[in-house]
């Protein structure tokens, strides 16, 4: 038997249920008010993204932690996912270079936990709160090896670069080995089929050395500087 009233279309109302939806609002405003608050002022920052299974002894874990550690040298504060794997190797090389090393952490059932390298630490129970995160202050998208999570972030920012909803910043795609055969694919599929524009692949850059992330980033830049525009600040407050 539906448990739906058959006039009203709708469930029978949970008054614990709602109660606990409604304090679930407050929780995740905190969120946002603390990210708001510990982040706006750190810039220029770039985040990084990748794997949380990658072990400190693979060549993953050395490539993101020299990547993280020439950005941190070259002014830039680090942003990663707070957690073990790629994430740490980030924190880690930004913690020993010149600038802050941030970790946005998650709690998950498995997996994640929080890495010792970080200057500055928030907690999220909410992907989409610490999300905004991510993209909100960060003058580039670095993003090593990784899964699931990774590819979220990744299709995260070409998405809402391609539509608009936020500034146009570096996205970097860091070791051409493991991104070639997802590239292939979205210019043999999406970009025939006519599910993207062949100007989307402009949307990011493949590298495969440290030295070039930090290059592709300044390049960026070059003729503007890392403050948001008056009209990128604009679209920054409506993401």
């Amino acid at each position: 038997m539906s448990s739906f009233d058959k006039f009203t279309g709708r469930a029978p109302i949970n008054d614990s249920l709602m109660t606990r939806e409604s304090w679930k609002i407050f929780q995740i405003m905190a969120e946002f008010v603390e990210g708001f608050e510990r982040l706006a002022q750190i810039k220029p920052s770039v985040s990084v993204f990748g794997s949380a299974r990658v072990p400190p002894e693979h060549p993953y874990y050395r490539l993101a932690e020299e990547t993280a550690r020439q950005l941190s040298d070259a002014g830039f504060s680090v942003v990663s996912g707070g957690g073990p794997g790629i994430m740490e190797a980030a924190n880690r090389g930004a913690y020993a270079g010149k600038s802050l090393s941030i970790g946005l952490n998650i709690q998950l059932p498995k997996e994640q936990s929080g890495n010792p390298y970080q200057d500055i630490s928030l907690n999220f129970r909410h992907f989409f709160s610490r999300k905004v995160m991510f993209v909100k202050y960060a003058s580039a998208y670095v993003v090593l090896p990784g899964g699931f999570g990774t590819l979220d972030e990744l299709a995260e920012i070409l998405t809402l670069v391609q539509t608009g909803k936020t500034r146009r910043i570096p996205v970097i795609l860091v070791h051409s080995a493991f991104w070639q055969g997802l590239i292939d694919w979205f210019q043999a599929r999406l970009v025939e089929e006519g599910m993207i524009s062949a100007s989307d692949m402009n949307l990011f850059r493949v590298v495969d050395d440290p030295g070039d992330v930090v290059e592709a980033i300044f390049d960026h830049y070059e003729d503007r500087g890392f403050e948001p525009s008056a009209w990128e600040k604009e679209i920054l407050l409506d993401l």
